[in-house]
């Protein structure tokens, strides 16, 4: 698909229902949230918008982002899932972030970020997926991490052991958070887990859609 179907297409799908006022076009707005989801800082952002003459904040920005609420679409059907988990760093905590990957076409499937890592959480991230995806019949592909195969066992889902291959679908999906995130400082300011889940599932629908 040309690039620029693949940006329009992202563009139909942002909802601004939430706009009470006005104040900005919508296409600004809808091209705003694109271009920082796709990598673009705050303050590029904003300063993408001032070539049109609109003078915006940083957190207006941030806040469109917010409102949106755009998620990754749910239902899908892939063949294998990639399921691994890595270090995030939060402000000046350490934060584990789950992540499930369809390698074939490299979309973001799942993302959860949680400040332990335990059997019950990667239960509960199993639930999750198996909730908004149909994966039952996937392979799924995992490192040597217990709570993983525990999780997969458990949920009575084929999975094998694979450090390279197919797996590494996921390995960019998380260099790509990191490089974007380090202590998510270029996107938000002493953020909470909560808004940095938000701004994970917004980045999955840009990852999407751009990939």
């Amino acid at each position: 698909m040309p690039e620029n179907d693949r940006l329009s297409g992202c563009l139909d799908k942002i909802n601004l229902e939430f706009v009470e006022r006005e104040a900005t076009p919508r296409l600004l707005m809808k091209l705003s949230i694109q271009l920082h989801l796709a990598g673009l800082s705050l303050s590029n952002t904003v300063s993408f918008l001032e070539v049109f003459g609109v003078d915006r904040v940083r957190s207006t920005v941030h806040n469109w982002v917010h409102k949106a609420d755009l998620q990754p679409e749910s239902d899908r059907s892939p063949n294998h899932v990639a399921v691994d988990e890595t270090v995030i760093q939060l402000n000046d905590e350490q934060y584990w972030l789950y992540a499930a990957v369809d390698p074939d076409s490299n979309d973001l499937l799942h993302t959860r970020l949680e400040p332990t890592r335990t059997n019950v959480i990667a239960d509960q991230f199993f639930a999750e997926l198996r909730d908004k995806h149909d994966v039952d019949d996937a392979i799924f592909l995992v490192d040597g991490a217990v709570p993983l195969h525990r999780a997969c066992e458990k949920h009575d889902l084929n999975f094998k052991y694979e450090r390279h291959g197919n797996r590494n679908s996921i390995e960019r999906v998380f260099r790509e958070v990191k490089r974007r995130t380090t202590s998510f400082s270029n996107c938000f300011s002493n953020a909470e887990a909560e808004t940095a889940n938000e701004w994970l599932r917004s980045f999955a629908f840009a990852w999407n859609q751009l990939i």
